[in-house]
């Protein structure tokens, strides 16, 4: 049964799995009580449905191994952006922004609007993670989703079209790939599988010992849910990620039973002024006490 507050907003039909859901359009504030918090259960369809329906808008202008059908252009000197990134972006924010009119919201693709900062509950976007890879035929990109609440993710979505994975996860509840439960084991692959930038696994192997070397995912957030599906070991992450690049992987990866910190030890905070971490690491929690000793030694 749903909450006496919800029991009377306006509804939103949803397919998902052969049935028909009725979410409810959910307020961040005015009706609702300030001390309750949002029923992410009954936001998770509708989510996972957003992560689908932009995805199937990206897969035609997606060449395997070739260059993309997109318009293709660059901010700045090196980042490049495609017109599916800005065709899903503006389809995310109307679709997320519908389930939550008031929730805040962080894109890489949309210009920042300060007044995030005001809001308990923001939206962080990512319609393309790897756009290069998207544009030159590589399948490593990703729909990055999630909903993130004082500072902290509460529903992760990752969608890769291109292998048909779609990761989530709920804070507290548990993390999944394509319907199964991801938990990490208490022992991790010997020797341990890494995957980063090449100076990062350098420093790793110097201090560590031998580690088998995976190829750079070229999505950061498939970069850290493959540590969540224990398909790597040690996620290595340079500087300058922002919030859009690892929101919702990394509280796919921590429901999982494994962690995201920076160097010094420290969780990721979301929606802060400046939305940019410093290194990175992302690794099973039991292996964790090693390995950042290893990257801070």
């Amino acid at each position: 049964m749903l909450p006496s507050w919800l029991a009377h907003r306006p509804k939103r039909k949803v397919w998902e799995g052969g049935i028909w859901y009725l979410l409810p359009m959910v307020p961040i504030s005015g009706s609702m009580p300030s001390s309750s918090p949002l029923p992410i259960p009954s936001l998770a369809p509708a989510v996972r449905e957003a992560a689908h329906r932009a995805g199937d808008l990206a897969l035609p202008y997606f060449r395997a191994g070739a260059q993309t059908a997109a318009k293709l252009w660059y901010k700045g000197q090196s980042s490049p952006v495609t017109e599916a990134d800005i065709a899903l972006d503006t389809f995310l924010k109307g679709h997320l922004s519908g389930l939550l009119p008031e929730a805040g919201w962080l894109s890489e693709e949309t210009a920042d609007d300060p007044a995030r900062l005001d809001q308990s509950y923001v939206w962080i976007v990512d319609p393309i993670d790897g756009t290069r890879a998207f544009a030159s035929g590589h399948p490593d990109w990703a729909v990055s989703i999630a909903l993130v609440r004082d500072g902290r993710t509460v529903l992760g979505v990752l969608y890769a079209p291109a292998h048909e994975r779609l990761y989530e996860a709920r804070l507290g509840e548990g993390a999944w790939c394509n319907g199964d439960r991801l938990q990490l084991p208490g022992s991790g692959h010997v020797p341990p599988r890494v995957a980063g930038p090449k100076p990062l696994v350098d420093r790793l192997e110097r201090r560590m010992g031998p580690v088998e070397r995976l190829p750079k995912v070229p999505s950061l957030a498939l970069r850290l849910a493959r540590v969540a599906d224990g398909s790597i070991d040690v996620g290595l992450v340079s500087a300058n990620a922002q919030d859009w690049d690892i929101a919702a992987a990394d509280l796919i990866l921590r429901e999982a039973g494994g962690r995201l910190t920076e160097l010094d030890g420290s969780t990721p905070a979301y929606n802060r002024p400046h939305p940019v971490h410093g290194e990175m690491i992302a690794v099973a929690s039991q292996l964790h006490p090693r390995a950042i000793g290893a990257m801070r030694a």
